[in-house]
């Protein structure tokens, strides 16, 4: 049977056709549709975990109990589940088990452009890129094939193109899920130093075992045409090497890591010039260089930010490339902003208002950060808000400074790893607001499920977490919930929040307006009220405008069929100009 999918649904349906048990994620774009999609299809138990590192130790427990196993996440949460990535490479695996790391080239949605190679050098485990949704089919079962073979995880790394892009998939037989022993062996599981000396020594056998097996495993091939330029690529960087040059000679590595070096070696031999391209960094030169193989064109002609194109590998081999068009200028800057309604607009508004510093974190309220409202002032990772806070007002008290910093984090971020960091900054009793908005669902990803919104990843209803107890439980005295939709009210909890001594947790509950379909009565400008003074404007929302100029000042007007009635533009309203229609 053949299908038009997309990388993501392709490596969910090969998940189920390979005798797949069990399957743990976090979202996170590009990767999220995967999980989803396995839930979609319903053969297989998925779910949603707290956090990434949770979601590879769960597979790290179905797989010792037999079942193979499947783990999902962006690039950066791959940071977070190092820790059990690199005892996992010592203790290997029972069931095969994939690592699914979605990398983001281009930072379509990600704070940075890390590549995940990098992961598979350093633990010192086999990874694939597939180039299509056809070889990220093919290379679910090829990885479980491997991740048992040589009793190691495998890491499947997509990028953002071949996660999202679609392309015909032809399915294989399927193979029914099976679960194998649950076997005690201590030895294996439990890395005490003496038994984690032991498997150090298996891990760097068990790497020249696939060094071998990479030089003759068809996930790696050459495609020999013209012998005046050969190339050396993977992934979707193929597709691009493919358009610019089809007739070259290309060696297109399916299994990246580890290296086949004789298999290199012999290509390189038997063309005149070669060219390395890949996104982001050099893994394959700098392994290939060092091996002493003679590498013609890569790095130096092909940065290691952003994505490849096929007019950058033609201009890197030396090729006239037609100029782009310029861009036009004068034109207006729209940066995004936040959802017409979204409970995050009044929020940011008054600590643009009250210039307080925040410390921010990942979900849509990120979007605070960008102007009109210029109201976040630092984001590093997931659930950094809390933790750099802390950090922030111990400094703050060491200097004699007064100001309070203030922490803001969305309810699956707080879940994900927010907890731990107030429970630091109660414990060590530190002179901070935290600000928890909890919208009940994972938002910037597009409205999955977590701990906070009552349901599971297949939408049956499970506990449902009240933060304010939680919170309570961690050691922090001062918590209130708030409404950010009345401005007012924000305004008088944020600055006694600011006032109190200690830590402060003010928690929003408003449930986000896209993934529950939240609708209210639209607003509508009197005109003969309105002075054109666009104080609303700073409320940045996309239903706002203006009236065309003529004579007068231009009057702000309101879009009906965007608007969402949150009202917080007429609460900015100083002249009554403004009321539900």
């Amino acid at each position: 049977m053949k299908k038009i999918i997309s990388g993501n649904e392709a490596i969910a349906l090969s998940f189920g056709d390979s005798g797949g048990v069990f399957a743990s994620g976090y979202p996170g774009t590009p990767s999220t549709e995967t999980l989803e999609e396995v839930a979609r299809l319903g053969e297989v138990y998925c779910e949603w975990a707290p956090n990434e590192k949770v979601a590879l130790e769960a597979a790290i427990g179905a797989s010792i109990a037999g079942g193979r196993s499947l783990s999902t996440m962006k690039h950066v949460g791959v940071n977070v589940a190092a820790d059990a990535l690199m005892t996992l490479t010592y203790t290997g695996v029972n069931a095969g088990l994939i690592l699914m790391v979605a990398d983001d080239p281009g930072m379509h949605s990600s704070q940075n452009e890390q590549d995940s190679r990098n992961y598979a050098k350093f633990a010192k485990v086999p990874m694939l890129d597939p180039a299509d949704s056809q070889e990220a089919y093919d290379f679910v079962r090829a990885g479980f094939e491997i991740s048992e073979q040589f009793d190691t995880p495998v890491m499947l790394r997509t990028t953002t193109r071949i996660s999202h892009a679609k392309g015909v998939v032809e399915q294989t037989a399927k193979i029914e899920p099976q679960v194998g022993e649950w076997v005690r062996n201590v030895p294996k599981y439990v890395m005490l130093p003496n038994f984690g000396k032991i498997k150090h020594l298996e891990v760097e056998a068990r790497l020249l075992k696939l060094q071998a097996f990479a030089e003759t495993s068809p996930l790696n091939r050459v495609e020999m045409g013209d012998k005046e330029l050969g190339i050396i690529t993977s992934g979707v960087s193929y597709q691009h090497v493919k358009e610019a040059y089809p007739n070259a000679s290309v060696l297109k590595l399916g299994l990246v890591h580890p290296l086949p070096m004789n298999k290199i070696r012999e290509f390189a031999g038997s063309v005149k010039r070669l060219m390395i391209v890949e996104e982001m960094d050099a893994i394959f030169e700098e392994q290939i260089r060092a091996a002493g193989v003679r590498v013609d064109i890569g790095k130096d002609r092909i940065s290691l930010c952003g994505e490849v194109s096929a007019d950058i590998v033609r201009a890197a081999a030396g090729d006239a490339v037609a100029e782009s068009a310029a861009p036009v200028e004068g034109l207006p800057q729209r940066p995004p902003t936040f959802c017409p309604g979204c409970a995050h607009r009044g929020l940011f508004s008054i600590l643009s208002k009250l210039k307080a510093f925040v410390s921010g974190d990942i979900g849509c309220y990120t979007l605070g950060a960008l102007p009109p409202m210029s109201a976040m002032h630092s984001t590093i990772c997931m659930g950094a808000s809390i933790s750099a806070a802390h950090g922030m007002a111990k400094v703050n008290e060491i200097a004699g400074r007064t100001e309070k910093p203030v922490a803001v984090i969305g309810d699956s971020t707080f879940f994900h790893s927010g907890i731990t960091g107030l429970l630091s900054m109660a414990y060590n009793k530190s002179n901070a607001l935290v600000i928890i908005m909890d919208n009940r669902t994972t938002g910037m990803t597009g409205g999955q499920e977590n701990p906070g919104s009552g349901r599971v990843l297949q939408g049956e209803p499970a506990g449902q977490v009240n933060i304010k107890d939680l919170v309570k439980v961690l050691g922090v005295e001062h918590v209130v919930e708030i409404n950010t939709y009345d401005l007012a009210a924000t305004e008088a909890a944020i600055k006694k929040g600011l006032e109190t001594p200690g830590p402060y947790v003010l928690i929003d509950k408003n449930p986000c307006i896209l993934r529950y379909r939240v609708k209210k009565p639209t607003i509508t400008v009197q005109q003969d009220k309105c002075t054109g003074c666009r104080a609303c404007l700073k409320a940045a929302c996309v239903a706002l405008g203006l009236t065309a100029a003529g004579d007068d000042k231009p009057k702000v007007r309101i879009d009906p069929n965007i608007c969402n009635g949150c009202g917080v533009c007429s609460q900015l309203c100083k002249f009554d100009a403004m009321s539900e229609a």
